[in-house]
């Protein structure tokens, strides 16, 4: 099949016979029609579109090794560095045209699916692990162009280090069975975003204290599989109209909750199972936070190129560009999206192929980068609404200046160098990017997107290499 179009991803999510709960009701008929769903899906939709326009081709895809048909750039394992790079450019693509603000394209599991792939030689001879089912899985949804959504978090039942889930029924998803068609899954996990909205379900464990073996898994399987259910939150979706809601109404990500009621996982999809040593040494040894990460601080890049033109714009609209403290503010957002391409850079330039051959980009830019980001974007986001000012709760609708009072807004409303109607809709942006449901979700969202920032912190110190410091001093002060 190879690369698929908009249309051709529209009419598979609506064939599948996924379970997903709105609002207390089960969701009927197409998904692509539900309008807590709709604009995403046209959104990717045409993301996939623009892998078949002439001028972008080349960049958004690859000759398949199998076919010989193009396929997703994102599924490209990296040989060299010129390869990176293209995988790069491919994110930047899709990354503009949401202005950064999916996190969940399908180009981000796409990589970790990729990673997976080129680690699970690193599989071989743990206890229940299936390296080649990894690579099978991959290769189906490189030639078929899946999307995927995934899942690790357990519920937040007691966030306790010491936390013990003794209940009678599984609460945090668990194997409670083994059969010969496959693993029976029962329980729930978090944080799907685009949860049911996708043709596939990744589910992989984070290590964790005192975790039980029957929660030590690995598999993928379709999202309408028979017991699986998807439980969304309310929708973020201010309305349809661009004019009144430009993000929501186009890049809202549903998240949702994935109930497992005795799921069948067939043989031929599991990764591991009942693996402890699986569950604690794969993601950390392959290759999964190296690309994940250089999708992520790649897209956080463009977003914060986005932030920084809607700033300027809105010095521009009100003129209040000659100020000193708006500069300063300005400069903040430079500085940042400044070492943030700096150390993505460096990462690129730092990478070398692991045992497998595959080009690793250095990890410790990566993560100095992803520890930079949950810091630096809400005040990027306070930055917006301190230049708008009160001019963000002033903000009139589409619908306004189709009515009697137009003539009012023209006059009352308009900026030093633009129209009411144009000041309007950049005010109306800023406020969806950081004032809205929409909007503060996106802050949240990014200061917990690798997880807890204490702890990738504290993974940061623990795991950069400082002996060689440590030397120099010793050198320096003549101490054996």
């Amino acid at each position: 099949m190879g690369a698929i179009n908009g249309s051709q991803f529209i009419n598979r999510i609506d064939q599948l016979d996924t379970e997903i709960w709105f609002d207390g009701v089960k969701v009927e008929g197409k998904k692509s029609e539900h309008p807590a769903f709709k604009g995403l899906l046209q959104t990717k939709a045409s993301l996939y579109d623009l892998q078949h326009k002439p001028d972008l081709k080349d960049e958004l895809t690859f000759l398949s090794p199998k076919t010989n048909e193009p396929i997703g750039m994102s599924y490209l394992q990296p040989k060299t560095k010129e390869e990176l790079l293209k995988r790069r450019s491919m994110f930047e693509h899709w990354a503009r045209y949401s202005g950064g603000m999916m996190g969940r394209s399908p180009d981000y599991l796409n990589t970790v699916l990729m990673s997976f792939a080129s680690s699970s030689p690193l599989l071989k001879g743990m206890k229940n692990s299936f390296p080649e089912n990894i690579q099978s899985v991959y290769e189906s949804a490189r030639e078929k162009d899946l999307s995927f959504t995934h899942t690790f978090i357990t519920p937040q039942v007691n966030r306790s280090e010491a936390y013990y889930d003794l209940s009678k029924e599984p609460i945090s998803a668990k194997v409670v069975d083994r059969t010969k068609e496959g693993l029976i899954i029962k329980g729930a996990r978090l944080l799907a975003t685009q949860g049911g909205l996708t043709d596939e379900v990744l589910v992989f464990s984070s290590p964790r204290l005192f975790m039980d073996e029957d929660e030590a898994f690995a598999f993928a399987i379709p999202s309408d599989t028979k017991g699986l259910k998807f439980i969304c939150r309310d929708t973020f979706v201010g309305g349809e109209s661009r004019f009144n809601h430009p993000l929501s109404s186009r890049f809202e990500e549903m998240d949702s909750i994935i109930v497992f009621d005795n799921v069948l996982v067939p043989w031929d999809r599991v990764f591991f199972y009942d693996s402890l040593e699986a569950s604690s040494k794969f993601l950390i040894q392959s290759s999964f936070h190296h690309f994940a990460t250089h999708q992520v601080i790649t897209r956080q890049i463009v977003k914060t190129e986005f932030i920084l033109g809607l700033a300027e714009l809105l010095i521009e609209t009100i003129n209040v560009s000659e100020y000193q403290h708006i500069q300063e503010k300005l400069s903040e957002i430079i500085i940042g999206l400044e070492t943030m391409k700096a150390l993505l850079q460096k990462a690129e330039n730092d990478a070398v192929a692991d045992e497998g051959g595959i080009m690793r980009p250095s990890i410790i830019p990566l993560q100095v980068a992803s520890n930079i980001f949950p810091k630096i974007y809400p005040r990027f986001t306070e930055i917006i609404q301190l230049i708008g000012a009160s001019g963000l709760v002033s903000i009139p609708t589409e619908k306004a200046f189709q009515s009697d009072i137009k003539e009012d807004l023209n006059k009352y409303l308009q900026g030093a160098r633009k129209p009411a109607e144009d000041r309007i809709k950049i005010f109306r942006l800023a406020w969806d990017l950081t004032m809205s449901s929409f909007g503060t979700r996106q802050t949240q969202y990014e200061r917990y997107f690798f997880g807890d920032p204490v702890r990738i912190s504290s993974l940061l110190s623990q795991t950069y290499p400082k002996d060689e410091h440590v030397k120099m001093i010793n050198k320096f002060l003549d101490i054996e």
